[in-house]
């Protein structure tokens, strides 16, 4: 299993949602809709995305990239 890093690339806020998208194979913009609709339901889910966000790495750059 390949480790999960925020992407340099395609991220709005953090990265959090891109990262994940890119895990499960999916559009980063059907996991940002998902992330949405599960914060009108009750729970931490901001809470989460937050630690997410800290706890994740950031992806890293190419050897002779800027």
């Amino acid at each position: 299993m390949a480790a999960i890093a925020r992407p340099r690339d395609g991220r709005l806020i953090g990265g959090v949602c891109a990262a994940l998208a890119r895990r499960f194979g999916m559009s980063a913009t059907t996991m940002r809709v998902i992330f949405v609709a599960s914060c009108l339901l009750p729970g931490p889910q901001f809470l989460l995305y937050l630690a997410l966000w800290i706890l994740l790495p950031a992806e890293k750059t190419a050897a002779g990239a800027w």
